[in-house]
C-alpha cells in the first residue's frame, strides 16, 4: 500500500509538551539535548500515564458539530469566532497563527505514549510484567487518541475508499525534533489502531481498579467501538462482550447510575442548581471505564447553543434526562418557544462510558440480527433513566430490524445530547446507505423571539475538519482537505 510523502510538522508537542517536561522533576523524565528524555525509573513511566493532560484532553469542536443542537441570539454572536465558525460548519476554523485546539493536547499525548512504548522496557526498577502492562496502556491510549484524531481529519470510514483517503500522520517516535512525517491513508490508521489494541489487551490489567488507568475492559470496549466505526459488527461484538464480562470484575463501582433514584427525593443528584444536577467529577463517575474529559462551557455559562425543537421532541415527559436542560439562560432570562440549553456537567466525559458501551452493543446486536439482545441492551438502559412503566420498547419497533437501529440512534441522541457524541455518530452514518437518512444537514440560528435568523447547510466535505493553517504553513507543499 503506498502512503502518500507528505510533511506534518510535531507542532503540538513542540510548542506544549517541551515546557512542560522541563519543568518537572529531575528525577520525571529529565530532558536532555534534542529533544530525547533520559530512561528513569519504571514508576516514573507508570505516573506519566495518570498526569491530567492524559484526562483533560480538550478537544470540545464537537459539541457544537451535531445535528442536535442550535443557537440562539444575542448570545450567538457574543460567541468566540471559533464557535460561530464550527457552529456553521464553515472551511476556515483558525486565524492565522492560531494553534488548533484538536491537536493540542492528543499530540502532546502521542508523545507520552510513545516514550513509554518505546523506552520503558529499558527502564529500571520494575519487574518484565509491570514493564510490559505500562507499554499495553501506552498503546491503548495512542489508540484512542488516534481514533479520535481521525474521526477528526480523516473521511468517514468507508471500506471502498480507506485506503486512498487521506488521513493522519502515524507517528512512533518520541522525537519532538523530528519535523517531516507521512500522511497515513484512513486504512492505515485504522490499521495502526486495531494493531496497537489487539496487542495491547492481553497485557493490560484484568481489572478496573482506576478510572485514569487502562485496564482490559476499555481496551476491548475501544476497539468494539472502532470495528463498529468501521462497519465491521461481527468484529465489534465479541470485543463488546468482552467488555461487559471484563467490567463485571472491576474492584471500583462502574455501572450505570440510576437516575429514578438519583434524582428522587434524597437523590445524589440533588439539589440541582444554576450549574446543574450534583455530579461527581470525571475520576469519581461510576460510569465511566476510561476517564477522559473535555471543557464544556456549553454546560456551564455559555448560552448560544441549545437543543433545536426535533431534538426536544424526542424525550418523553418523565424521562429524567431531562433534568439536564433548563429553558433559563445564565445566569438569567428565558428562552423563547420552549428551547432548552444543557446545565452541567462543567466536563464533558468524552473516554468510555457505560452508556455508550450499553448502546453501542445494542446497535451492534441490532445490525448483527440479535433484536432480542439489543432490546435487552437497550431497555436496561432506559431502566436507569426513566419510569419502570415508560423503558420497555414498543413490540412493533423491537421487532423490526431497521426501526430498532433508528430508535437505538435517537436513545444516544438523547443519552449523548450537546456532548458531542452526535458528531461522530454523524459522521460514520453519513456513508451508512440504510441510514445516511437520518442525518440533519442543517443548522438553524434563532433571534432572540424565537424566529429563524439564519440556516447553515452541512456539505460532505466538513465532515472532516481542515488543518489549520499555521500547521500548512509550517508545511510547505502538504495538501489541506478539501
Amino acid at each position: 500500500m503506498k502512503k502518500r510523502n507528505y510533511s506534518i510538522i510535531y507542532l503540538a508537542a513542540l510548542a506544549l509538551l517541551l515546557p512542560a517536561a522541563s519543568s518537572c522533576k529531575k528525577s520525571f523524565l529529565e530532558i536532555i539535548p534534542k529533544g530525547k528524555l533520559i530512561a528513569r525509573a519504571t514508576s516514573d513511566y507508570e505516573k506519566s500515564l495518570v498526569v491530567l493532560d492524559v484526562v483533560n484532553i480538550g478537544t470540545d469542536a464537537q459539541m457544537v458539530m451535531g445535528d442536535e443542537v442550535a443557537a440562539i441570539e444575542p448570545h450567538f454572536s457574543g460567541s468566540t469566532l471559533r464557535t460561530q465558525r464550527l457552529f456553521k460548519w464553515e472551511d476556515v476554523i483558525y486565524q492565522q497563527g492560531q494553534d488548533p485546539i484538536e491537536m493540542a493536547v492528543p499530540m502532546q499525548n502521542i508523545y507520552l505514549f510513545n516514550k513509554v512504548i518505546n523506552e520503558v522496557m529499558a527502564s529500571t526498577g520494575g519487574t518484565d510484567a509491570e514493564k510490559k502492562t505500562l507499554v499495553a496502556q501506552a498503546k491503548t491510549g495512542r489508540a484512542w487518541t488516534y481514533f479520535l484524531l481521525i474521526n477528526y481529519y480523516g473521511k468517514p470510514y468507508l471500506a471502498s475508499t480507506a485506503a486512498s483517503d487521506p488521513g493522519f500522520p502515524i507517528i512512533k517516535e518520541a522525537d519532538v525534533t523530528k519535523n517531516t512525517f507521512t500522511r497515513a491513508s484512513v486504512q492505515e490508521v485504522y490499521d495502526f489502531i486495531i494493531d496497537d489494541l489487539t496487542t495491547a489487551i492481553p497485557d493490560l490489567p484484568s481489572q478496573i481498579t482506576h478510572r485514569m488507568r487502562l485496564s482490559k475492559a476499555a481496551g476491548e470496549a475501544i476497539l468494539g467501538k472502532v470495528f463498529l466505526f468501521m462497519g465491521r459488527v461481527n468484529d465489534a461484538l465479541p470485543r463488546l462482550n468482552n467488555a461487559f464480562t471484563d467490567m463485571s470484575n472491576a474492584s471500583i463501582a462502574v455501572g450505570l447510575y440510576d437516575y429514578n433514584v438519583r434524582f428522587g427525593t434524597g437523590g445524589s443528584f440533588l439539589p440541582i442548581g444554576l450549574f446543574g444536577p450534583t455530579y461527581p467529577t470525571t475520576v469519581n463517575n461510576e460510569e465511566n471505564i476510561l476517564a477522559k474529559q473535555a471543557s464544556y462551557p456549553w454546560g456551564f455559562t455559555s448560552n448560544e447553543i441549545v437543543l433545536k425543537p426535533a431534538t426536544l421532541a424526542l424525550y418523553a415527559a418523565d424521562d429524567a434526562r431531562l433534568n439536564w436542560f433548563t429553558g433559563t439562560a445564565y445566569p438569567s432570562g428565558n428562552y423563547p418557544n420552549g428551547l432548552k440549553r444543557r446545565r452541567g456537567p462543567n466536563t464533558a466525559q468524552i473516554g468510555m462510558t457505560v452508556p455508550d458501551l450499553y448502546l453501542l452493543r445494542a446497535e451492534t446486536k441490532a445490525r448483527s440480527n440479535d433484536l432480542t439482545g439489543a432490546r435487552a441492551d437497550l431497555e436496561a438502559l432506559r431502566a436507569k433513566r426513566m419510569p419502570a412503566a415508560s423503558a420497555p420498547i414498543a413490540d412493533a419497533i423491537a421487532s423490526d430490524k431497521n426501526a430498532l437501529i433508528r430508535f437505538i440512534l435517537e436513545e444516544r441522541i438523547r443519552e449523548f445530547s450537546v456532548m458531542g457524541y452526535r458528531w461522530f455518530d454523524m459522521r460514520r452514518l453519513s456513508v451508512d446507505p440504510d441510514f445516511s437518512n437520518t442525518i440533519s444537514n442543517t443548522h438553524t440560528l434563532y433571534n432572540a423571539d424565537g424566529t429563524v435568523a439564519s440556516t447553515w447547510n452541512l456539505k460532505p466535505e466538513r465532515l472532516t475538519l481542515r488543518f489549520a493553517q499555521k500547521t500548512i504553513d509550517l508545511n510547505p507543499g502538504m495538501p489541506n482537505n478539501p
